[in-house]
């Protein structure tokens, strides 16, 4: 089981829960480049047929995420934006090695703990929502992205162990665990998800 190494700040969850349209169109950018990243690895990959199987089916359910966020910002009047750069996100594949193999168990290491971080985001808006008596609806939507984001999570190693060596997956998934500690942990809070 992947578990984080330093839980989110509480402050990031208040900056959310002040900015929730900001956030709102964040997140929506993050479930269309989820999609996109399964569908890229589906590309660099074809020839493993239990990723594909898998991935499209990822892809599919990540596309589906962005529809849904994409009709609650339509309910609430924005207008999505344009992408922005994610330092975060650019800052763990930074760190991918190339090579084919090495290049391979980062990029399905790196989903998982990017997958683990949301997971443990979208849960504590649930519960923040859920404790203020907020929209119940809301409430539920994120509590359904906390499930199918530990899903995620678990997809991603479980197929990194399908590939390779479990000691090498845990080995090298500690070093992904302790590099994302450190990134998360140096990033400036504002209301999106990395």
């Amino acid at each position: 089981m992947l578990e984080l190494r330093v839980a989110t700040a509480d402050a990031w969850l208040a900056a959310v829960l002040d900015g929730f349209d900001d956030f709102l169109l964040d997140h929506a950018a993050c479930e269309r480049k989820a999609s996109a990243n399964a569908i890229s690895l589906v590309t660099h990959y074809p020839d493993r047929r239990e990723l594909v199987r898998q991935l499209i089916e990822l892809a599919r359910e990540e596309l589906h995420h962005f529809q849904q966020v994409q009709r609650i910002v339509d309910d609430r009047g924005l207008t999505l934006a344009r992408d922005r750069k994610d330092p975060y996100l650019n800052a763990l594949l930074k760190r991918i090695r190339r090579g084919r193999d090495d290049y391979f168990l980062d990029r399905l290491l790196v989903a998982g703990v990017v997958e683990a971080r949301g997971c443990e985001r979208f849960g504590l808006i649930a519960a923040a929502l859920g404790d203020s008596g907020g929209d119940a609806a809301m409430t539920a939507f994120y509590a359904n992205l906390t499930a199918s984001e530990a899903r995620h999570r678990d997809l991603f190693v479980d197929l990194a162990e399908l590939y390779f060596d479990k000691s090498t997956v845990h080995s090298r998934l500690s070093d992904w665990l302790d590099d994302e500690a450190r990134i998360v942990s140096a990033l400036p809070i504002h209301a999106a998800l990395h």
